[in-house]
């Protein structure tokens, strides 16, 4: 079996050969930036609230409880101090250096373009954004952070609701051919820090045919057998070793 070393290594030959990278993101690239994932023990899933947090997190519930969704939201959800760690600027050097076509996330944090990367597919939406429910005016994060109990808008009173796909809705046509676009046209997909259970953003790495599948996980996926290169690691044992 070959080392930790060994296969940052073949990965660093094959990044140097590479023209076309997309990496493909889930919430475990943010847990150096303090920012919980979802299904492991320490995960949003495994708290105890009232209800169930996947509940939460659902179109229904958002609806029929805004007062509960929108505490637990700020509670959880919010992490506007987090910065970028080294796997998100690893990912911002390499669009910047021509190397990637961008980055296809599952992740709503924003921490890919507070890294500097400039073409996001973000399939989960972003917290971010937010919007009236009504007259549809924007607002920001900082807008949700320091509004008191349900936000609403300041210019018609309606609900505001976070740019985030909650459980029951569809995501975005545009965001989704975008990034099927970038996958297909990928020569190596670099997939990192998520479960690959979530449909149907897990799908998409399915329309890659380039030369190179990478899987860089803590945990096993149902896709791990299909990698040419797979690395069980924490990502600070393994980016910072990395160049551009």
């Amino acid at each position: 079996m070959r080392t930790l070393d060994e296969k940052i290594k073949q990965l660093q030959e094959i990044i140097d050969e590479a023209h076309a990278i997309v990496f493909f993101t889930g919430a475990g690239v943010s847990t150096d930036s303090g920012i919980p994932d979802f299904r492991s023990q320490d995960g949003l899933y495994h708290l105890k609230y009232k209800y169930p947090p996947e509940e939460i997190v659902s179109h229904h519930f958002f609806v029929e409880k805004p007062e509960e969704f929108w505490e637990f939201y700020k509670d959880k959800m919010l992490n506007l101090d987090a910065e970028p760690n080294a796997t998100h600027k690893f990912m911002a050097a390499c669009e910047d250096a021509g190397k990637s076509l961008g980055v296809v996330t599952q992740n709503i944090d924003g921490l890919h373009q507070k890294a500097g990367s400039k073409h996001v597919y973000e399939l989960h939406g972003s917290v971010m954004r937010n919007y009236c429910t009504r007259c549809g005016a924007f607002y920001d994060a900082e807008y949700i952070k320091n509004s008191k109990g349900i936000p609403c808008c300041a210019k018609d009173g309606a609900i505001v609701k976070p740019d985030v796909v909650l459980y029951e809705e569809g995501l975005s046509t545009p965001v989704i051919n975008g990034a099927v676009a970038a996958i297909q046209s990928a020569d190596v997909l670099i997939v990192l820090g998520t479960s690959l259970v979530v449909y149907p953003a897990a799908g998409l790495i399915n329309y890659f045919s380039g030369k190179h599948l990478i899987l860089i996980n803590r945990d096993v996926t149902p896709y791990d057998s299909q990698a040419d290169l797979l690395i069980q690691a924490s990502f600070s044992d393994v980016f910072p070793k990395l160049h551009v």
